[in-house]
C-alpha cells in the first residue's frame, strides 16, 4: 500500500471514531469557536467605526484648522481669517458665484439612548448655507432644511435611531435656548448621519463665539489641493494648517483603532493560547486513547506518516468546524447592528458590517491554532515505539 493511502486508510478510521471521543473533542470545537466569535465581533466593530470615519471625507474637500491643532475640537479660527481661506485659489464655486467653502463651529449635547435610557453626548455642526454644494452626499429625506437665522436643526439618520426626541417638531435644549428638530438627512452611513446640523452663525451666537473650529472647503479638482495649502501656509497673515478632508479623516479613525486593536489582539492573544492548550489536552487524550491501534497499525506495516497525518487532519477539521460555528454566530448576532461609540465630538453611530474577508481571516488563524495544537501529539504518535506501546496496553 502506497504512503498515500496508508495515510488515507488511517485518516479515515480516525475520523471515524470521533463520535466515540465526542466530549472531549467538542473542547477543541467550543474553545475555538469562542475566539473567533470574540475576533470577529471585536474587530468587525473596530473596522466599521474606522470605515464610517474615512467615509466622511472626500479628496476633493479641504479642511482647514488652526496650526498644531489635531483636530476640530482643538482648534480656533478667528472670523478675519474666514474670507481669506475661502477666496484662496483652488476652491470651487458654488451656482450662486459664492466660494464654496463652510465656517463651521463644533459643540454637543447630551441626550437619551432609546435603548438603555442613559444619557449620552450627540455631536452638532453649525454649517453655512454653502454646505449644500460642498457636501452633496448629505440628502434630506424628511422634512425640510433648516433656516439660517433660525434656531433650527437637522438630524443625521444614525443619531435619530440612537437616540430619543429626534423626530421632527421635538425640540432640543442646546445654551439656555430651544432649538426645533426640521428635518432628517442621511450621508451613506458616515460620522455626518451621528450629529445634528444647525446653522453655523446662529450656533456661534448661542454660543456667544466669534471663532469657528474650522473651514472645510471643496477645491476645484483634487489636483488644486497643493495650489490651495500652498497659498494659506504661506500667507504671513495666517496661522493654519491644511489637510484633504479624507487624510484628516483617516487619521483619526486610526487614533480610533489604537485602543480597539490593543484589546483585541491582548485579548486574542489570551483566548487562542487557551484554545491552543485546549487543542493540546483533547489530542493527547485522543492519541492515548488510540493508543493500541495505533501501535496495531504500526506492527502491521503503515507508517508514521499515516499517523502524523491522522492526527493533523483530526485537530484540524475540529478547529475548522469551531471557527465556522464561531464566525457564523457573530455573523448572525452582529452584523448590520448599530452601534454607538463617544469619541471628542459625541457618540458616533454606525453600522457594524462583519466582512467576508473577516470572517475568511479568522477562520485561518483558528486553523493554525488547530493544526499547532495537534503538531505535539501526532509527532509523539508517530515516535511510540511499537512494542513499548504493545507491553503499555497488556
Amino acid at each position: 500500500m502506497s504512503a498515500l493511502s496508508q495515510m488515507g486508510a488511517v485518516t479515515g478510521m480516525n475520523l471515524r471514531s470521533i463520535p466515540r471521543r465526542l466530549g472531549s473533542s467538542s473542547v477543541i470545537v467550543i474553545g475555538i469557536a469562542g475566539v473567533v466569535g470574540v475576533i470577529v465581533a471585536v474587530f468587525g466593530m473596530t473596522r466599521s467605526l474606522s470605515q464610517a470615519l474615512v467615509d466622511t471625507g472626500r479628496p476633493d474637500r479641504a479642511i482647514v484648522l488652526r496650526s498644531g491643532a489635531q483636530n476640530e475640537t482643538s482648534s480656533t479660527l478667528l472670523v478675519d481669517a474666514f474670507a481669506t481661506i475661502k477666496n484662496a485659489p483652488g476652491v470651487a464655486r458654488t451656482s450662486a458665484g459664492d466660494a464654496a467653502g463652510s465656517a463651521e463651529m463644533l459643540a454637543s449635547v447630551n441626550l437619551i439612548r432609546r435603548e438603555d435610557g442613559a444619557q449620552a453626548a450627540v455631536g452638532v455642526r453649525g454649517v453655512e448655507p454653502t454646505s449644500a454644494t460642498i457636501r452633496p452626499e448629505v440628502k434630506l429625506i424628511d422634512g425640510r432644511m433648516f433656516r439660517p437665522g433660525l434656531r433650527e436643526m437637522i438630524v443625521g439618520r444614525g443619531a435619530q435611531h440612537e437616540f430619543k426626541n429626534l423626530e421632527i417638531g421635538d425640540h432640543v435644549g442646546l445654551r439656555d435656548s430651544v432649538w426645533t428638530i426640521v428635518g432628517i438627512f442621511e450621508s451613506g452611513g458616515d460620522a455626518n448621519e451621528s450629529r445634528l446640523f444647525a446653522d453655523a452663525q446662529t450656533l456661534m451666537s448661542a454660543y456667544k463665539r466669534t471663532a469657528a473650529n474650522s473651514v472645510t472647503v471643496l477645491l476645484e479638482s483634487e489636483a488644486s489641493f497643493d495650489e490651495f495649502k500652498t497659498a494659506l501656509t504661506t500667507n504671513p497673515t495666517l496661522s493654519v494648517s491644511v489637510e484633504r478632508e479624507r487624510d484628516y479623516y483617516q487619521r483619526q479613525s486610526e487614533d480610533a483603532n489604537t485602543f480597539f486593536d490593543l484589546v483585541t489582539t491582548f485579548v486574542g492573544i489570551i483566548m487562542a493560547l487557551g484554545a491552543l492548550f485546549g487543542a493540546l489536552n483533547t489530542m493527547y487524550s485522543a492519541v492515548s486513547a488510540r493508543t493500541v491501534e495505533i501501535a496495531t497499525l504500526r506492527a502491521i506495516g503503515f507508517g508514521a506518516s499515516g499517523v502524523v497525518s491522522s492526527v493533523l487532519v483530526e485537530a484540524l477539521l475540529l478547529s475548522f468546524t469551531g471557527a465556522v460555528v464561531g464566525a457564523a454566530i457573530a455573523w448572525l448576532l452582529f452584523n448590520g447592528n448599530t452601534i454607538g461609540i463617544g469619541n471628542n465630538v459625541g457618540t458616533l453611530v454606525f453600522q457594524m458590517r462583519i466582512t467576508p474577508a473577516l470572517l475568511g481571516s479568522s477562520v485561518l488563524l483558528a486553523c493554525i491554532v488547530g493544526l499547532l495544537g495537534g503538531l505535539l501529539p501526532a509527532l509523539r504518535a508517530a515516535r511510540m515505539p511499537v512494542a513499548t506501546a504493545l507491553r503499555a496496553t497488556a
